[in-house]
């Protein structure tokens, strides 16, 4: 993405810390960012879908996507996500603490894009998070606006 351009972020994300580490790190993004974070799977799939409360919601350019979700579980979400005519073009990026092998072959079997382990440090966590926006937002090409 070119500087100055919006770039939508769906955070799903139930860990209050890990939401407020995210939005540290995303603070000197080099683009503008619009993140909309929900706390569960039933949200997400909700916000994705434009159903109420999200009738206005905006389709994201990526997903930041937890594992471990009330509700609904991630694992759940990114199969919703990636057999979905209308969503599996998005991009999902699974930030989660879980390294496990089988959560990883699960994520990318389903369709993940990526699979990141959360780090334990600050300062660590931050910069996989500039990572993620350095490398999604402004050296991948994404397809602007197929949803309007």
């Amino acid at each position: 993405m070119e500087e100055n351009k919006l770039a939508r972020i769906l955070l799903v994300e139930d860990d209050p810390g890990d939401v407020e580490l995210i939005k540290e790190g995303l603070r000197e993004a080099r683009i503008i960012i619009d993140l909309q974070v929900v706390d569960d799977g039933i949200k997400a799939m909700k916000y994705l879908r434009n159903q109420p409360p999200y009738e206005k919601s905006v389709q994201p350019d990526i997903i930041l996507l937890d594992l471990n979700l009330p509700k609904k579980d991630g694992r759940e979400v990114l199969g919703g996500i990636k057999s979905d005519p209308q969503l599996r073009r998005i991009p999902v990026v699974v930030l989660t603490t879980s390294d496990a092998e089988i959560d990883i072959i699960k994520s990318y079997t389903l369709g993940a894009n990526c699979y990141i382990t959360k780090p334990v440090t600050l300062d660590g966590f931050i910069k996989v998070v500039q990572n993620i926006e350095g490398f999604w937002l402004t050296v991948v090409k994404l397809p602007y606006n197929m949803s309007e």
